[in-house]
């Protein structure tokens, strides 16, 4: 086995079961440093014993570099793979994930990612996507490292160049742009007018009142640029948890409907947002869904089946959802 494939397909499977940060990076780094070998070097390594002298490979690393150099699975990946086998992907949605093309909800170590913008574009394309869209923070998330409109340009050119390589995959330029207390936008509207995509999140003040919370978002959805409203009651469900913000949901998802902005079934299990019964009221409304991961790293993108499991148990039509689109109707739509 290569050991490179099997340092990376580590860090995929810690990813996607939310392990800790640095241990996720102990694999991607020694998968990098082996990757930058010189041809036999890591054949002579493993021979003399002279991994570990590397900056970057420690025991655990070494080791899976030499199982795989001999020619075996790593123990260390056959456990995560057992693992990830007894966490089966859910039974329902399996039609709908079938479908899906795309994720419009991804960040990068540009701002509170853990990977860099082309591992994030060769994880969607190894899942089999054929487009997904890269959202960082907007400017006012500063804990996020949000990006300036200055670093969103700079962006831009990046992942203008990635795509002249990628091809037929596409990267699509995005946001997550977060909603200010009076419904605008934390962005540029000229910047925004550039991207492909917008998505729309509140990230502060997230236990005002119902009713200023409800102009908040309804101003935020009938905004021109917004396209898609992140995980609207911001709740979380692990650790301490936080509560659902409140809002009059009938009049949000209508307005959703109205302007064609898509309520985002967000697929991280901290957040699996909206909860069902809004859902629901959003599949009445008659508003568009888009089955997103917010990955902050290439093995949670991994997240969309749980996402196609509650639109299915909540009606969701198939055409409705734009991340089964071919990419073309969807920057149509978005436009």
């Amino acid at each position: 086995m290569d050991p490179v494939t099997a340092l990376r397909r580590i860090a995929f499977l810690l990813e996607r079961s939310q392990a800790a940060t640095y241990r996720v990076k102990a694999f991607r780094t020694a998968a990098e440093v082996v990757a930058a070998m010189e041809p036999g070097e890591a054949a002579e390594r493993v021979a003399a014993g002279t991994l570990e002298r590397l900056p970057g490979i420690g025991p655990r690393t070494a080791g899976v570099i030499r199982e795989a150099r001999a020619g075996e699975v790593p123990g260390y990946l056959e456990r995560l793979e057992e693992a990830a086998a007894a966490d089966p992907v859910p039974e329902a949605g399996r039609e709908l994930l079938a479908r899906l093309r795309g994720d419009c909800h991804l960040h990068s170590g540009w701002s509170d990612g853990g990977s860099p913008i082309v591992e994030m574009g060769l994880a969607a394309a190894e899942l089999g996507h054929e487009w997904a869209v890269l959202t960082d923070h907007s400017p006012r998330l500063t804990v996020a490292n949000g990006l300036s409109p200055e670093r969103l340009r700079e962006q831009l050119e990046v992942v203008e160049r990635l795509n002249e390589e990628w091809a037929p995959f596409r990267l699509l330029t995005g946001i997550e742009c977060d909603i200010l207390p009076d419904g605008s936008l934390d962005q540029e509207p000229g910047l925004l007018e550039r991207l492909d995509v917008v998505v729309v999140s509140v990230h502060s003040r997230l236990r005002m009142d119902p009713a200023p919370m409800t102009r908040r978002l309804e101003a935020a959805v009938r905004n021109p640029w917004a396209n898609i409203l992140g995980h609207c009651t911001g709740r979380l469900l692990s650790g301490r948890g936080r509560p659902e913000s409140r809002f009059d949901a009938d009049r949000v998802f209508a307005a959703c409907a109205e302007a064609g902005t898509a309520v985002e079934i967000n697929c991280r299990p901290e957040r699996l947002d909206p909860p069902r019964r809004l859902l629901r009221k959003a599949v009445e409304a008659g508003a568009l869904v888009s089955i997103d991961t917010d990955a902050h790293a290439p093995g949670q993108l991994d997240w969309q089946p749980y996402g196609c499991a509650r639109a299915e148990e909540c009606g969701v039509p198939a055409d409705r959802v734009v991340t089964t689109w071919p990419v073309e109707r969807l920057l149509a739509w978005a436009a």
